[in-house]
């Protein structure tokens, strides 16, 4: 059954002035799935040459527009794709797994993800979670992330351990909800409250915790002032 699943899924990967390491991540990504998208969003580097070296579709942004954006223009291509009218093995997609173009996904945790939408009986979205590997973590990181957590998860209503990882696996059902809200890192916590309002149990799957070379593109203060305004408006909508 894992092996029928992995047929049906294919990748997203965001990425954006990621020339050093896309290449390494779309290839070993490649090893384990016949489908994978990078969705270049507006580099000026050598991003989209390095991925298509490796073997990755692309489809560029003429400018930066946000990893939420990118994300969302991956996701619209599978569901496309994975339309039965459509032509070629497209047709076969039912899975979409997400993952950052930086090194902090290790591609060969995805089977973990593959195992298990295996397992699953019931509409689930997967979240990786990297909270049971925390002494990798920087202090600062390990903090705001279980603090971000604890918020979103009230807001789910469900416990979420790790909210800010990007490592994600979601079935093409849930794809046209997931068009709409926020551009930029915004975008990744409105996902699980949209996936939570459909009623979707979202399932933590243990990943590695890695940190690269990479220079974070979170704004620490522009980011945080949308998390606040976001969690506002949610809760506004609840009460």
């Amino acid at each position: 059954m894992t092996e029928n699943i992995r047929l049906q899924t294919a990748a997203v990967i965001p990425a954006y002035q990621d020339e050093k390491h896309i290449g390494d991540i779309a290839r070993r990504t490649r090893e384990r799935l016949d489908h994978v998208l990078v969705v270049d969003d507006g580099s000026t580097d050598q991003t989209k040459q390095r991925a298509r070296e490796a073997g990755a579709e692309v489809i560029v942004h003429a400018q930066n527009q946000g990893k939420g954006e990118a994300i969302k223009t991956g996701l619209a291509h599978w569901l496309a794709a994975a339309n039965p009218s459509a032509s070629g093995q497209g047709g076969q997609i039912m899975w979409v797994i997400l993952l950052d173009s930086d090194g902090q996904h290790l591609p060969e945790e995805i089977d973990r993800f593959l195992l298990a939408a295996a397992s699953v009986t019931r509409s689930t979205f997967f979240i990786g979670n990297r909270m049971e590997d925390v002494a990798r973590m920087p202090l600062v990181r390990r903090v705001v992330n279980r603090y971000m957590s604890n918020q979103i998860s009230h807001v789910c209503g469900q416990k979420i351990p790790d909210t800010q990882c990007g490592y994600r696996m979601l079935h093409r059902e849930l794809i046209p909800d997931m068009l709409g809200g926020g551009h930029r890192f915004d975008y990744e916590t409105e996902a699980l409250i949209i996936a939570s309002r459909k009623s979707y149990s979202i399932d933590s799957v243990p990943i590695t915790t890695v940190y690269t070379d990479q220079v974070s593109k979170i704004h620490p203060v522009r980011d945080a002032f949308r998390f606040f305004k976001l969690m506002q408006r949610y809760k506004a909508v609840d009460s």
